[in-house]
């Protein structure tokens, strides 16, 4: 069984969300038990398969036997097994987290939603452990237009937010198969191995350095890196709550898990640094990222779209450390994605607790949360706190290799926008808490029957989000400090094996 792991991690999902679509027509109720029993098997193999390649290295699996390059090869080693580990977890917890959502909001759509969301899951996975470059584009496909769509089944300005996010990435999309088609008339290969060694007497051919442009460029619009970055804070600001904590976790980390293979894996280090002269020129752009991103987090009024906002800096960071050109950048970089991924699904998923009972995340919604939902807003601090770097939290440690790879660099522009952002994360986050803490929500509850906010003597009645959300929110809180205390083995283990030798 444990050979057919990079199989499991795609098929088992793919089958899933074929038979909720099914239950969606004959049997409703069963949708929810079908994705979770896909997705539980996803993790389980995604596991598996991380502590396979930890125990005896990198593992290959040809697609119905076919040898690679004619036939499509899935390759996983440290990088992607942790990060298909990452991606399945928190897509599972997600899914248990947002039932009572989905129930509520979504009745007589429960069919479509989890097949939308299993589908997307699935793309994401298998964007993840496949090692051609064209099978990556149809997951990327696969994962986007679900991803539209369970954007556009929000109300408001969510279909419009939608529309936005797939007219942009469908460009960004075009611009990553136009770059994988110049690589295929220069090679004739679509295997990310065979592109390695294929593309390695090709360098300084102008077609080569235009095929590498055109798919960054394809690759940076789909994670929203600044300045491509405009469908973003609407698409997760205005998302349904269960949407925006699955996309906004684990979309843009994705992206920069396959900008980061595409740099390390088909066109190597080597000509990354020493052919494609301008990693000064992204840092810059990952600097204004990081400065952009916070102010304009700092103009918002909305909890999401704050926090929408602050994904985009974050972007600015991974880009950031990957472009450094050196050993501690690159695994400031990785460490940040894994970091990243956990604390967004955490504020998502507390921004998602709080709209469940107010039904709404502006901040007049969060005046008196501390009393009236004291579980949410302790996880939702314990994710400020790793996104602003408060040690010992995952997010401190990760900073600490950026800001390290940054000055090993000499790139004080980059470490001064890392600390920034940081600083502007505190206020950020303090404005919330100072609500939610001191701003008491007032006798009458202009939100009643959702949660019970009235107040009794001077005492506030609790009106905590259901349990099946408050367990996965605390449980992403707890793995924010555990990630932490586990970095010394993260880095030795799974970071530093696969960072290319031509890393200084």
């Amino acid at each position: 069984m444990s050979e057919q792991y990079p199989a499991l991690i795609v098929i088992t999902p793919l089958l899933a969300a074929l038979l909720v679509s099914a239950a969606g027509w004959l049997r409703p109720r069963l949708c929810f038990p079908l994705a979770l029993a896909g997705l539980g098997a996803a993790a389980a193999a995604a596991t598996g398969l991380l502590v396979q390649v930890l125990a005896t290295g990198p593992v290959t699996y040809r697609l119905g036997g076919w040898e690679p390059p004619w036939g499509i090869a899935y390759y996983v080693d440290n990088l992607n097994a942790v990060v298909a580990a990452l991606v399945a977890w928190v897509a599972l917890f997600n899914l248990v987290a947002s039932y009572r959502a989905v129930m509520t909001d979504y009745p007589e759509k429960i069919g479509p939603y989890y097949t939308l969301y299993v589908l997307a899951v699935t793309g994401m996975l298998g964007m993840v452990v496949t090692g051609d470059a064209f099978n990556l584009y149809v997951l990327l496909e696969i994962t986007s237009l679900t991803g539209y769509a369970l954007i556009g089944l929000g109300g408001g300005r969510a279909p419009l937010a939608s529309l936005n996010y797939l007219f942009l990435g469908t460009i960004g999309a075009s611009f990553y198969l136009l770059g994988v088609g110049y690589l295929y008339i220069v090679t004739g290969s679509l295997n990310m191995a065979d592109l390695a060694k294929l593309l390695t007497p090709l360098y300084g051919s102008l077609a080569l350095l235009a095929a590498f442009a055109i798919t960054l460029v394809g690759l940076w619009m789909k994670m929203a890196f600044f300045p491509l970055h405009a469908w973003l804070p609407n698409a997760y600001g205005f998302a349904p709550a269960p949407t925006a904590s699955l996309l906004a976790p684990l979309m843009t980390k994705v992206m920069v898990y396959v900008m980061i293979r595409i740099m390390i894996s088909v066109f190597t280090v080597e000509f990354v640094l020493q052919e494609v002269l301008v990693g000064q020129l992204v840092v810059w752009l990952a600097v204004a990222a990081m400065v952009a991103g916070a102010l304009f987090a700092l103009g918002q009024r909305d909890l999401k779209r704050m926090l929408a906002y602050i994904v985009v800096a974050e972007v600015g960071y991974m880009v950031g450390g990957a472009w450094l050109g050196n050993r501690l950048g690159m695994t400031g970089a990785v460490l940040h994605l894994i970091n990243d991924a956990v604390m967004t699904f955490c504020v998502f998923l507390a921004a998602g607790c709080i709209y469940q009972k107010t039904r709404g995340t502006s901040f007049e919604d969060l005046r008196g949360l501390f009393k009236k939902m004291p579980w949410t807003m302790a996880a939702l601090a314990a994710g400020a706190m790793a996104i602003i770097g408060v040690p010992p939290t995952g997010g401190f440690f990760s900073k600490w290799y950026l800001i390290r790879g940054g000055l090993e660099a000499g790139h004080w522009g980059f470490v001064g926008a890392l600390l920034f952002s940081s600083l502007i994360n505190v206020v950020l986050f303090f404005r919330v808490f100072e609500i939610a803490f001191f701003e008491p929500s007032g006798g009458d509850d202009s939100h009643g029957g959702h949660g019970g906010h009235e107040e009794h003597g001077g005492a506030v009645a609790l009106a905590e989000a259901p349990l099946s959300m408050l367990l996965p929110l605390m449980a992403a809180a707890l793995g924010l400090i555990a990630l932490g205390l586990a970095t010394g083995p993260l880095v030795q283990k799974l970071i530093l094996p696969i960072i290319p030798a031509g890393l200084g």
